[in-house]
């Protein structure tokens, strides 16, 4: 019979504790915030009998400060429970913070290590050969993510299927009335500085979504420009895969 190995499972737990522990810290914190209202209200008949006792050595009534000094000791526990449970909220949101730091930074590299990758392949193989390389991508994510009619989304703008690749949303558009809406949004990304994506959602008639508030493009790393490759979905329907050549980036309301 195998002895368990503590050691392990203590490293396991730890790591456990680290990778959650902006929940475990939120959590406590919401509990305890629970627990100081519950152990105010029960210190308050005991702080109320202080009062009473102390009122009884005073001809006058009671002072604001003589009021602290006399009923002050029975909110030491809520007091204390309720700056412990502060801290870690606090705690949670720095954590969560430092973490959406690196992940901005992370994704800042990876797309520019992609931008990068990208034009030494136009360069190596020429702009008709990366054509075709994206082609046979998008034919593959098409390929793998089918999409039942019924769950097109029916814009009303045109009936061109098409899938949008950062999303993986099948919907009926007119390709050249999303062409004129990226113009517009290029027109307010010069003047804005940066657009969201779900402002690009919104506008060709597909529901915003909460990755479309993280990401989105900031004119520093140029203008949007769609990627369309022409493919063949279910039955043989064509459909067009949109992608993006400057890809919508994570915090892109502060890239420099």
């Amino acid at each position: 019979m195998n002895k368990p190995n503590f050691s392990k499972m203590i490293r396991s737990v730890q790591m456990t504790m680290a990778k959650h522990s902006p929940e475990i810290l939120m959590g406590i914190g919401i509990a305890g915030m629970v627990t100081t209202t519950i152990m105010a209200v029960k210190a308050t008949p005991k702080a109320m009998k202080l009062l009473e006792e102390e009122q009884q050595h005073h001809d006058e009534p009671l002072t604001k400060t003589e009021t602290v000094k006399a009923a002050w000791k029975p909110y030491i526990p809520a007091a204390v429970t309720g700056t412990i449970s502060v801290a870690c909220l606090i705690g949670a949101n720095s954590v969560s913070a430092r973490r959406n730091a690196v992940l901005a930074t992370a994704y800042n590299l990876s797309e520019t290590a992609l931008t990068e990758y990208k034009e030494k392949v136009v360069e190596t193989v020429g702009e008709k050969k990366e054509k075709e390389i994206r082609d046979k991508v998008a034919k593959e994510h098409v390929e793998k993510n089918p999409v039942k009619p019924e769950e097109v989304i029916i814009t009303g703008m045109g009936n061109t299927l098409c899938r949008d690749a950062v999303s993986g949303r099948y919907f009926e558009s007119d390709i050249e009335f999303i062409r004129k809406t990226v113009n517009e949004l290029n027109r307010r990304l010069i003047s804005e500085m940066y657009i969201p994506l779900n402002d690009f959602y919104y506008e060709i008639k597909l529901e915003p979504n909460g990755m479309g508030n993280d990401l989105g493009w900031n004119v520093d790393r140029g203008l949007i420009e769609l990627d369309v490759s022409a493919q063949m979905a279910w039955n043989e329907r064509p459909c067009l895969e949109i992608s993006y050549s400057v890809a919508p980036q994570y915090d892109f309301r502060n890239l420099m």
